[in-house]
């Protein structure tokens, strides 16, 4: 085994050899105003559409991110063509109907980045791979998680058999998300917005599990209707490792008056070394670096690499990035529709599990999609 001191930490995202295809934006909300775009510019990426209901709205950002056209109509977006990649930032229960629209524009449209949750279940995440595919358009998800600093780090570190077989995992959550107004009318809010993100990272690490056990209950906090509020779940793999998550969106009354202790910890153990980290998204929009401090049995010190970036907002360069690069190279994106279906399937496991108090594989979500 290598000593300490050679292991490279690969955290940041490849970048595409050429970076003037143009990218369509549909939504300018925050995500897309504050995340993506703020990205894009630093990567030196080219958005040269912006389409929004609110044109006022679209027009703003379009300023702010020298944007050239502005459209109130994004079907109007989708027929110009200079836009070979679409951008989709919408609620996941529109997403299918801007879909259906971009396929149709097949002849110049190369791409699509799709927000995640990929729709609103995974019947229609299939639905959504499926017309992608047909019409020969390339689609990647933007599960940006994966691209946080200290988990990308993780991963890399792990590549290098830095840890040895992973044992146990654990992500620690105590933030308290700002939900978005649609969010009233779909019945559910974490396990598809927030424990996603925390499904998608062990399956990123760790390939896919058998079996998850969810357990649910809702948030005091969020007046809605929902079940799926405070998310505990245990993923189990054939090879013994187990992996576990706490979504705590609660994290106690925080906004009623008592201090507040925020935010999140992960943690690999493995045979031959263990590995920590923070996530520092729940600060934004202070700039918080996420961390990671690792031992190994080689050498009984902690390793505390540092960096400057962070999640919100610089790691959404990665999402469109290796977009980018599979178009480029006639490849498949690293967080792939066809990839993003197995999360999808293990969000609708952990619901089927909390609904029927039991362990639910894998398998048996994924062998219901459709024909």
């Amino acid at each position: 085994m290598p000593p300490q001191a050679t292991y490279q930490l690969d955290y940041l995202p490849r970048l595409p050899r050429d970076k003037s295809i143009g990218i369509g934006c549909i939504g300018a909300g925050f995500i897309m105003a504050d995340c993506h775009l703020v990205a894009y510019r630093q990567a030196g990426f080219n958005p040269v559409a912006i389409a929004a209901r609110r044109r006022e709205q679209a027009e703003e950002v379009a300023r702010r991110h020298q944007i050239p056209a502005v459209e109130t109509d994004y079907r109007e977006l989708l027929r110009r063509p200079e836009v070979q990649v679409v951008d989709i930032a919408v609620p996941p229960d529109h997403q299918i109907e801007v879909i259906r629209e971009v396929v149709r524009h097949a002849d110049h449209i190369r791409g699509v980045l799709a927000q995640k949750p990929l729709g609103v279940d995974f019947r229609q995440a299939c639905e959504i791979a499926r017309l992608c595919r047909n019409a020969g358009i390339t689609l990647a998800v933007n599960q940006n998680m994966r691209y946080d600093q200290s988990v990308r780090a993780a991963r890399s570190l792990m590549a290098q058999d830095a840890l040895g077989e992973p044992v146990l995992a654990t992500i620690d959550m105590r933030a308290i998300p700002h939900w978005m107004p649609w969010q009233s009318r779909q019945g559910w809010v974490t396990l598809r917005i927030m424990s996603i993100h925390h499904l998608d990272t062990f399956r990123f690490w760790f390939g896919d599990p058998v079996r998850v056990f969810a357990s649910v209950r809702p948030d005091p906090r969020t007046s809605f209707p929902h079940d799926d509020g405070i998310c505990l779940y245990i993923l189990e793999y054939a090879n013994g490792l187990r992996a576990m998550s706490c979504d705590d969106v609660w994290s106690g009354p925080a906004k009623e008056g008592s201090a507040s202790d925020i935010g999140i910890n992960w943690r690999i153990e493995g045979t031959r070394g263990l590995a920590r980290g923070t996530i520092g998204w729940p600060s934004y929009p202070q700039r918080t670096p996420s961390t990671l401090d690792y031992s190994t049995t080689a050498a009984a010190e902690w390793n505390t690499p540092r960096w400057n970036e962070v999640w919100f907002p610089d790691a959404f360069v990665g999402p469109m990035a290796q977009l980018l690069c599979a178009i480029e190279d006639s490849t498949e994106p690293e967080i792939s529709g066809e990839d993003n279906l197995k999360t999808m399937a293990l969000v609708e496991a952990c619901y089927q599990s909390a609904r029927e108090h039991r362990a639910v594989e894998l398998q048996e979500i994924l062998q219901t999609a459709p024909t």
